[in-house]
């Protein structure tokens, strides 16, 4: 299993660590939104930022979760519109091994 991305943060502030995780909790849970599409939404998000892990994570959640691969590249045309080609690039490279 891999070490958790913020272990460092875990590891050297936990109460920071519970908030952001509690965070996420309440932004990636089950609600209103089906799981799939928060998943699909952060995708778009983390392409846009340059966050390549990012996307690939969530592109395997939201595929776990029930996502289709044209669903993702629909988020990736979606951050293109909102980000520019640089999203593109960084969606094209964590998504190489897994669409």
């Amino acid at each position: 299993m891999e070490e958790h991305p913020l272990k460092t943060i875990q590891d050297k502030d936990n109460e920071l660590f519970n908030i952001i995780e509690s965070n996420l909790e309440n932004a990636l849970s089950e609600g209103s939104i089906p799981l799939k599409y928060k998943f699909l939404i952060a995708l778009a998000l983390d392409a846009d930022h340059g966050a390549e892990n990012g996307v690939k994570m969530l592109a395997m959640q939201a595929i776990n979760a029930g996502a289709t691969k044209e669903e993702i590249m629909e988020a990736v045309r979606i951050a293109n519109y909102i980000g520019g080609i640089g999203s593109v690039y960084t969606a094209a490279n964590a998504l190489r091994d897994i669409l």
